[in-house]
Parts: structure tokens; C-alpha cells; sequence
């Protein structure tokens, strides 16, 4: 891809991210949390909300260096205890319903060398802090939208038999494709792209099925629904009716389950970047709701961790990903949840959408729990599906609807 090829995609790639996916409006208020070594697309973004209007655009820098010394010798009392300053930060936000850009470009392994345990601890504390902007963005009291940008050390786990070059050009490449940068009007190809996920999401939602069982090698599980649930397609509003995209790409439409009926075993089929580790061929076995049995080829220890998270032994989201999807047929493996999730049927661990139940958002906690909304402090997506998954509705008279066959819908 020429340098100016390159510098003309970044910028409509930074305005789609905006004007489609975030969907800024005059007098907003957006925060964009990025790495510093995207700071060329964190300036267009930037650029871009400013010109559609916003008051003002505030920028929270990561660095996966930074992160790893911290995670490493930082006091313990001050792990579990993240300053005042950083939750007043997520309050202020809250505050002026600012909308939410996250850049996803991290080393897919950078924590791998931390002790899991430090780990846990610093996530749980940072967790108390974001409790209200979590929660505000699971309710989609604000809008928020999360892309990928292309990274040296993610693009060499991604490509690891292409040069260092080839394979940073490479990955921009596939962000570029899936995020539909290259069509002649990246917004009209959204468009449509909602449409045909919407069809599908509003044949769920007529037939209201009480439970939906998956059925693949290494998984035979009956996941219930709970009454008046909603499937989500590509999209979200806010409380002004303002329509977002809160993934970039996405192929999904998704639902909650019902996270006191989950009974069965499930296998993963893609590797799982969590928490600057990777872990692969994960096996879960549910009962009344609850993991009551795991175990991992690989990063187990940090499953383990994970599993200590107040909700973490529930699901709060199932989904239906046809394999032949663009980013499932591409046959990349992008040890990035945003990617991979759009390539494979997944589930989540912990906390539950209020939206997908019919009036979830006005309940109390209280009144999400009766209904089965898994209440949790972490949201976790692992990836399950494959082109050998049969997934069936089932009625609330017990017949069973034909949903994917072989991967594909039925």
C-alpha cells in the first residue's frame, strides 16, 4: 500500500470511526483512548470529531510498556486502589454523556510475564473505579464504538512468517477490508451491512425462543432466554435516539441468556487474548447457570484468575456468527476479540446488556436478576463457533427451530 494510499485510508477509516461509528454530534463531548503509538490516527480522529461539531475531544493514552512495569513493581496496596483522580476522570464523562472511541492495538502477549495474581488485583480495583462508566455503556446511556489499529508486535503474532513491515502493512490491510474503509462509500456499505444483520435479529425476536442449544465437537449446551429478550443486531441508540456502532467490524447479532438455565459443556475454537495473555483450547462445563468445571491447554492460571471476578462463572451475552463471514473465511487468527468474535459464534463471561430484555435499562438490579441479567464486574467473550456448529431455538412448547446448520443459517 503506497505512503499516500496509506495516509488517505487512515483519515477515512478516523472519519468513519466518528461519523458512523461513534456518530458525533454538534456540542458532544467524545473521549478517544488509544495508545501513544497511534498517535497519527488519534490526531485524525481527533480532527474529525472537532469538524463534525464536538465541544471537545479528550484523549486517554496507553502504553503497553508503561502497563507491563506498572503491572510488575508497582506496590501492591497500590494495585488494588487506582487513584481518585482516574475515577473522577470516568465520572466526568459520565457527567456530559461524552461518547466513547476506543483504539484496540496492544501486543496480544504483553502481560504474559506477569504474575496472573497482580494481575487480578489491579483489574479488580480499576473495575471499582469504572463501575458507573461501565455501566453507563452497558445501558447505552452513552454512545461508544471500538476499532482496531495495526500494531508492530500485534502484526508480527498475527503474521509471524512476514517482516516486521510486511506485516504491520498487512494488518492495516485486513483492518482496512473488514472495516469496509475500501468501499466507495464506506458509509453506504454500512448501511446496507446493518440492514441484512437487522432482518435476521428481527426473525429472532418474533419467535421469542425460550432456550437456543448449540451443538458442535466439544460442545453440547442449552443456554435458556429470558422472557421479553431482545436480539441485537449491528447498532445501539442512546437515550437521544442517536444510532451508533459499537463494534467495528461486526458480524454478530446477539442476545442475553437467561444466566440462571446454562447447562452443558462448550469448547473453544479460537485463541482468547485476555489480559495481555493468550489463552487456547478452553473447555467449560456449566450447571444451574454456573462453570462448575474448566480447564486450558494453555493459560489456565489466568482462567483461573478471571473466574475469581464477581460474575465472571455466569455468561451475560450468547451470539449467532455465521462462518462465512468475511472475517471467518479469511482464515486469520487476530488474537483480538474485536476481530475474532466477528468470526466465530462466541459467548461472554460476566456482565449482562440491560438492552437486550425489554425495559432491562429502567429495572433495578434487583428486577435484572429475577429476569436472569447476569450481574458481574468484567465482560469476557470467548470464541466457540465453527463450521461444524448446529445451533437450534427451542420453543417454549419444547420443539425445536432450526437456526445454523454447519455453521451457516438455516
Amino acid at each position: 500500500m503506497a505512503t499516500t494510499d496509506f495516509a488517505m485510508n487512515l483519515k477515512k477509516y478516523a472519519d468513519l470511526t466518528v461519523q458512523t461509528g461513534a456518530n458525533v454530534q454538534p456540542g458532544d463531548t467524545v473521549y478517544v483512548q488509544v495508545a501513544v503509538d497511534q498517535a497519527p490516527l488519534a490526531r485524525l480522529i481527533v480532527a474529525s470529531a472537532y469538524k463534525a461539531g464536538a465541544a471537545e475531544v479528550l484523549i486517554q493514552w496507553q502504553d503497553d510498556t508503561l502497563s507491563r512495569l506498572n503491572l510488575t513493581h508497582m506496590a501492591d496496596d497500590r494495585l488494588e486502589n487506582v487513584p481518585p483522580y482516574i475515577k473522577g476522570m470516568f465520572d466526568y464523562w459520565v457527567d456530559n454523556n461524552a461518547k466513547r472511541i476506543t483504539v484496540i492495538s496492544a501486543d496480544p502477549d504483553n502481560l504474559a510475564s506477569v504474575d496472573p495474581g497482580r494481575v487480578a488485583k489491579y483489574t479488580a480495583g480499576f473495575q471499582k473505579a469504572y463501575a458507573r462508566l461501565s455501566d453507563a455503556i452497558t445501558t447505552n446511556q452513552i454512545s461508544w464504538t471500538i476499532i482496531g489499529a495495526a500494531s508492530p508486535k500485534w502484526a508480527q503474532k498475527v503474521f509471524p512468517d512476514l517482516s516486521a513491515t510486511d506485516a504491520l502493512a498487512k494488518l492495516w490491510d485486513e483492518i482496512f477490508t473488514t472495516t469496509r474503509v475500501y468501499a466507495d462509500d464506506p458509509e453506504a456499505a454500512w448501511q446496507k451491512h446493518v440492514a441484512t444483520l437487522n432482518e435476521k435479529a428481527a426473525w429472532l425476536n418474533d419467535q421469542q425462543f425460550d432456550a437456543i442449544h448449540y451443538s458442535a465437537p466439544g460442545t453440547d449446551l442449552t443456554v435458556g432466554l429470558p422472557k421479553h429478550h431482545i436480539w441485537t443486531a449491528a447498532g445501539s441508540r442512546n437515550p437521544k435516539g442517536e444510532f451508533f456502532i459499537p463494534n467495528m467490524p461486526t458480524e454478530e447479532v446477539f442476545t442475553v441468556p437467561d444466566h440462571h438455565r446454562i447447562d452443558g459443556t462448550v469448547s473453544s475454537t479460537k485463541p482468547l487474548s485476555y489480559s495481555g495473555n493468550v489463552l487456547e483450547g478452553m473447555h467449560f462445563t456449566f450447571k444451574n447457570g454456573e462453570v462448575i468445571n474448566y480447564k486450558a491447554d494453555r493459560g489456565e492460571e489466568v482462567l483461573k484468575q478471571l473466574f475469581t471476578i464477581r460474575g465472571a462463572k455466569s455468561l451475560g451475552e450468547v451470539s449467532l456468527v455465521p462462518d462465512p463471514s468475511p472475517i471467518s473465511q479469511s482464515g486469520i487468527i487476530f488474537f483480538n476479540t474485536l476481530f475474532d468474535e466477528n468470526a466465530s459464534d462466541h459467548m461472554a463471561f460476566g456482565e449482562a446488556y440491560p438492552f437486550c430484555v425489554e425495559g432491562g435499562v429502567e429495572m433495578s438490579p434487583e428486577e435484572r436478576e429475577r429476569v436472569g441479567l447476569n450481574d458481574a464486574d468484567t465482560h469476557v467473550d470467548f470464541m466457540m463457533g465453527s463450521a461444524q456448529m448446529d445451533i437450534d431455538g427451542i420453543t417454549q412448547d419444547g420443539q425445536l427451530v432450526p437456526i445454523f446448520r454447519n455453521g451457516d443459517w438455516a
